[in-house]
Parts: C-alpha cells; structure tokens; sequence
C-alpha cells in the first residue's frame, strides 16, 4: 500500500492533532451529574476502596487501563530517536489496542535512558493502571527492566518487542514443522539478530520444545559462542562451540532460518544449501532478510514467513499483544507468565487449523484460506483471534495462579468478547476488501478537486477501482504532479474536448426528447460533467459514479434520474446512511430523498435498505420507526408505518421486520424484551427506517456532530447503475469509503 509521507504527516496532524483522546463514560451534563462524578459523590467509591483496595476494579477504570512506556531508544526501524520522536508510535499502539481488543491506554514517554529510572516510574505508577506494556526500549537495557518490574510489581508486565515477536512466530513455528513433517526437539534452527525478539524468540522456542544446543545465533558481530568475551548474560545463554566461521556455514544444513536484521542478508545460494522442507522466518520490516519471491523460486519445498502483508504468513505482532492483555486483564492477573505465553501460541497455532469463516475470506478479497505452507498463522485482521487468544491466556493465568478474578462461564466470557468488537466495526474494512476482489472504473465529475484528486490515488493504488477524473486535463494533470502522484494513475476526460460528447448529446436528447428536452438543451445539459459522467456510466463506459462535494444534492441525484434512472420494480430512489457508533453499527432509510412517503414507498425503501445491508455480509433487522409502539397511538402516521410493514411482510417474507415502533424500542434490548416480548426486533434492530425525510434527515445530522458516531453516506439505494452523492465537504475517507461501495454494488448488479 503506496502511503506517502504528506498523507501520513497530514493524518497525524489534521483536525485534533494525534490519534487519540479521553472520553468520559459517564454522562456529566447536569449539576446532579456533577454530584455523582466528583465531589460529594466520588467519596463514596474512594471509601469502599479504603476498606478493600481489591474494589479500585469495581469503581475505576484500572481494569481496563494499560500504561504503554517507552524512552524511545529503540524506534521501529529508527533507532534512539527519543521519548518525543516516539510518541506517534506509542500513540498507535495504543489505537491497537483499542482496536483489536478494547482496552485503554495512556501513552507515557519518559525522559531517561537510566534503566533504574524507568524502573522506578513504572513502580510508582502501579496503582494507576492494570497493566504495563513495555514498548521501544533498547537490549539489554530492556532485560534488566522487564525483569526487575516483574519482580517486584503486581500487575502485567509485557516488553512487546520481546515476546510479541516471539509469541507470532512461535505459534507459526510449530505449524511450520508439522507441515514439514519435523519435530521441534529435533530441528536446527539459526537465528540472526540477538537483540530484545531474537534473544526472547529463542527462549520462547525453547520453552515450545526446542533444544538451546540446536539454536545457533548471529549478532553484528558474528557467531555467538563460548570463545567471546564482550557477551551479556543473555547472550552468553546462547553461546556454542565456535563451529561455523560465519552465516553462510551456518545454513548449511539449518532446517530454519530466523531473521531479526536487516535486508537483504540471505543469499539465495543460502537458502540452496538448507534441509529439505525449510522454514524461512524473514521477519526485517520492511524490506526482509531475502523477499519471498526470490526464496520461493530457489526452493519449492519452502515455508516462509515475513513482517509484510503483502506476502503470505505476515508475522504481526498485533496478533499478540492486544489480546494476550485481554485475557489478563479480565481474571485480574499479577502478571504474564510463560504458561499464558505459551497458551497464546498454542491458541494462535490452533486458530489457523480452523475453517475460516466467511467474513474472513471476504475481508481478504475473497482468497479461501487453508491450513498448509501459504497459511500458517492466522490473518491480523480474523475478528476470531479476540475470542481464541484472549481465554487461552486467562485460563492459563488461572491455572497458574496468577488469576485473582477467575472466570466460570466460558461460553458467556466468549460472547462478551464478541460483543465488545464484533463483526460489525469491520464494516469499513470488508467494504474495501470486497471491492478490490473485482475493481471498477469509477468517474468523478469533479475531477479537478484537491479531495477527489487524493482520494482516487487511494482508490487505484490501493486497487479498489480504477479513477476517471472529470474536468480540465491541464489543470488536473498539474495539481496531481504537484501532490506528487503518478499521472498513469489516472484516466482524465474533458468534457468539452472528448469525443464521447456527440454520442452522448445524441443518446441523451433520444431518451428525453419527449420529456421536455430540446436538442439544444440536451447539449447545455452535456457540457456539464454530472451529466456527462452520468452518461458515462449509462452507456457502460464507467461501472459507477461518484458526485456531490461541490455541488448542492439535487445538483448531483438529477442528472443521475435523468440519464440513468431507477432500477426495474423501483419507483423511487432512497438514501442510506452507515452509522458507527461504539459498538454497533446501523443504517438508516430514508435521509436524503423522499419527503413524506406513502405507506408502499416506505416499504420499498426497507426492502431496499435490506438488500443493500445484505452485501455487507449483515443479517438485515428492518425497524420501523413511528411515535408510537404497535400501535399504542392512532394517527394516520402510524397507520402507515403499520401498513408498510404489513407489505415488506407480504412481498418479502425472508426478512425480519417489526412496527411500528418508537427508536429506544428498537435498539434498547431491556425496553423490547420487557415491554414487547412479542415484537420479532429485540431491541436489536440494525436498519432504522423514518417515518420521513425530515426525521431521518434530523436523526443522522445530530448524531454526526453530537456524538462520536462515524457516518458513512449516503449510499443512493434504487438506481438502474451505481451513483452515490457525497456529502458537501466530505473528507478523503469518505471518498475512498464511498468509492468502494460503489464497485461492491457495480459487481453485485452486473
């Protein structure tokens, strides 16, 4: 994925500089609230936990809360850069961590590179958080720290660098020799690079079964063995009779290479000389010790692994990390030991025996993943490694001793993790994915825009579709030179100049001749870029059109009516909204087209709502929403809601449908399940259909600059070919978003 470094400076630095923020989750609007959340009310929670510290879990957030800690002497690939230069990497870990497993983070640099300083503050800070990962702290220093922490405090201690990379290859390793048809105490195993991942790496490979004397490791200074006198402690663990003369000895014969280094350092003659069946773990980012292409073309029979996601068996540690603190935090471990170590490589080793699941398959462009030597360990982005990892790890903690909190339904424990994330939240990813499964040609009448320019670099590099940009060719070409982007990138057509024009005037004036429209009118109409790249898509030369950041709605949805028209058994066009919120997301018909729709047109707007929601890999939950609650109102509003649900019923009896209903009804469980048990929603509705324009339109604007929601939209439902209207001042994102559901709906039509 081609990321430029103005578009990751400007992402770090546009709106709220950084990446994340505190959220208050309780409400504090009213002096009553104030009460609660501070004084007199906050004495309370600090009395009860006077008389039992233990209760600080119950009435604060430390449960739930991880210190990442860093002095930035060890960066990625950067090196000691600092605490400051480190900071958006901690930052990012802790999105990660947010991301993939709910956890809270404060992100906290400190500047020493003293290890018995860095000791101390992480001491002191213990009662603010339930747990420590250690992160970009250099070897050996970082030994030293994690030890002594691990001594002498009372909640999870985690160095990243060492065991993520350790419990990722580890869990690979061990399929990797199964799929060779090697075992683990029998292999020779050559590891180069000895500083924090290389040295745990080898410890935790020992700890699976592999015997110390077959590790041969590699520093920059050579071999390690006995004869050296410049070895640390951790090092020397690992020294052996000095038998080969340099790296190149060494692989003759390895049955697997482990690579913590730099580029480019295994030969191909290298691999050559290896066992049969090796394992090659090049695992330098970004650029590995050899590439899988130039690997895999010198030996057949090899299974490899890298750090990239561009090549098979991507060795990421947020397969780890994440979810390892999960499973501690949640039985309230003392610490991560070597049992929960080991319980999440087994879990991950497991995980990728399993079938994997659809919505897996379908977040990766549609590749059906199989246990063998191109799937080893799971994908970073299976939603399954939460629920898999996560009670591995507490019940090792538990069976260990180190559980304070133990866990007795499993099953409940699993669905809690499931509902903490979800399918759902990947909404976005599994967008994009689909669409570079089977790419479009997508046309954008404001070609000329900075946005659309940026948006559609992303859209084709990143394969989701390929551009056409609408307008000026010499000013477009000289603002995508001046952003820095490749011009072959883009397909660029002006109107006035193209030779579609003609065709297009002609077709046009035929197919509204009798509407109204003159000849000259017709080419008025067409020197317009909406017209023309409706056109565009009407007569097949581009699958999808995407519109609307400069212009006023009508401006963008008339041409699109006019040229392409809505899809046969539809009377109208709608609009739909994707609203992300927490943990849920929902999708709400109609906000952007139809006034104050009939009974029948309401019904058609569900049924489209649902069809849409359905290529999204969601089960559709249709509410209807009203003033009222099954009627408890009698208006000839809500006898319209009733009745279109009465027609969805009778068109379209696959589909879960219920009203009407007022909107807590049908997303608030405790009121559906209490008050109308008979009701087919359970609180759980996912489409939310408004009575009106003038309510959908109100719902979604206020949730969008009220809250924390994402709002994606509107997706135009109930055109003949794909046209989405953006919304004015819509940010890159939203383009790139918009732009992917646009070729999820062109393959899906076509």
């Amino acid at each position: 994925m081609a990321i430029s470094k103005e578009e990751a400076l400007r992402y770090h630095k546009e709106g709220r500089h950084g990446k994340i923020e505190v959220i208050a989750t309780k409400p504090c609007y009213t002096s009553r609230d104030l009460s609660l959340a501070y004084t007199p009310g906050v004495a309370e929670p600090c009395r009860e936990i006077h008389k039992n510290d233990d209760d600080v879990y119950s009435y604060t957030a430390k449960g739930n809360l991880v210190a990442v800690v860093s002095n930035g002497t060890a960066v990625l690939g950067l090196g000691n850069i600092g605490p400051h230069a480190g900071k958006p990497v901690m930052e990012g870990k802790g999105v990660l961590f947010k991301r993939f497993a709910d956890i809270d983070v404060f992100d906290i640099e400190l500047k020493t590179e003293d290890p018995k300083e860095v000791i101390k503050t992480v001491q002191l800070l213990e009662p603010t958080f339930g747990g420590i990962n250690l992160e970009d702290i250099k070897a050996p220093e970082c030994f030293e720290i994690e030890e002594e922490l691990k001594k002498t405090m009372d909640i999870p201690i985690f160095h990243d660098d060492q065991h993520g990379t350790a419990i990722i290859s580890c869990a690979a390793l061990m399929n990797a020799v199964e799929i060779a048809k090697k075992k683990l105490e029998d292999i020779r195993i050559v590891v180069v690079g000895a500083g924090a991942a290389g040295i745990a790496c080898s410890n935790l490979y020992v700890t699976a079964g592999v015997k110390r004397e077959n590790i041969c490791l590699f520093d920059s200074k050579g071999l390690i063995h006995k004869e050296r006198k410049d070895l640390n402690k951790y090092k020397a663990a690992y020294a052996i009779d000095n038998i080969y003369e340099d790296l190149e000895a060494a692989m003759k014969g390895a049955d697997v290479f482990v690579g913590l280094s730099k580029p480019d350092l295994l030969s191909k003659e290298m691999v050559a000389s290896m066992a049969a069946n090796p394992i090659i773990f090049a695992m330098a980012n970004p650029d590995p010790e050899i590439r899988y292409e130039v690997a895999i073309e010198v030996r057949k029979d090899l299974i490899m692994a890298t750090g990239r996601s561009d090549y098979p068996n991507q060795v990421n540690n947020v397969l780890g990390f994440p979810f390892i603190f999960r499973g501690a935090l949640d039985v309230r471990a003392k610490a991560i030991n070597e049992e929960m170590k080991l319980a999440a490589v087994k879990a991950l080793a497991d995980l990728a025996k399993e079938e994997v699941p659809e919505v897996v398959i379908n977040a990766y462009g549609g590749t059906d993943f199989s246990f063998g030597p191109e799937y080893i360990i799971p994908k970073p982005f299976d939603p399954r490694v939460l629920w898999k990892v996560a009670p591995a790890v507490a019940k090792a903690a538990i069976e260990s001793g180190v559980a304070r909190k133990p866990i007795k339904d499993w099953k409940s424990y699993e669905e809690e993790l499931q509902e903490r994330l979800g399918f759902s939240k990947q909404i976005t990813r599994l967008i994009v994915h689909k669409a570079q499964k089977n790419p479009k040609k997508i046309v954008y009448p404001e070609g000329e825009e900075e946005k659309i320019i940026r948006a559609a670099h992303y859209v084709k590099t990143d394969n989701i579709g390929n551009p056409v940009l609408l307008g000026n060719e010499e000013i477009i070409k000289s603002k995508i030179v001046e952003y820095g982007y490749d011009l072959s990138e883009y397909e660029i057509i002006d109107p006035k100049e193209s030779e579609l024009t003609q065709k297009y005037i002609d077709l046009f004036y035929e197919k509204r001749q009798r509407k109204g429209i003159t000849r000259s009118a017709a080419v008025e109409a067409l020197s317009h870029r909406n017209y023309f790249g409706a056109m565009m898509v009407e007569c097949g030369d581009a699958d999808s059109l995407i519109g609307g950041l400069t212009y006023h709605y009508p401006q963008t949805i008339r041409p699109a009516l006019q040229c392409i028209g809505v899809k046969p058994g539809n009377t109208v066009v709608s609009g739909l909204y994707i609203i992300i919120i927490k943990r849920r997301v929902l999708f709400f018909a109609d906000t952007t087209v139809n006034l104050d729709p009939s009974a029948e047109i309401l019904a058609e707007v569900a049924i489209s709502a649902a069809d849409t929601v359905r290529q999204f890999d969601i089960i559709p939950k249709i509410a209807m929403l009203s003033f009222s609650n099954f009627g408890s109102v009698k208006h000839p509003l809500t006898s319209k809601v009733i009745k279109a649900v009465e027609i969805v019923k009778s068109q379209r009896p696959d589909l879960v449908i219920d009203g009407d209903m007022q909107a807590d009804t049908a997303v608030e469980p405790k009121i559906a399940t209490k008050e109308f048990p008979f009701s087919n929603i359970k609180g759980d509705a996912n489409i939310l259909i408004f009575p009106n324009l003038s309510s959908g339109n109100i719902a979604y604007k206020l949730l969008e600059r009220l809250t924390d929601a994402t709002v994606i939209g509107p997706i135009l439902m109930g055109m003949k070919k794909p046209v989405h209207v953006l919304q004015r001042g819509a940010s890159v994102n939203d383009i790139i978003n918009m732009s992917a559901i646009s070729v999820v709906e062109a393959t899906v039509k076509s």
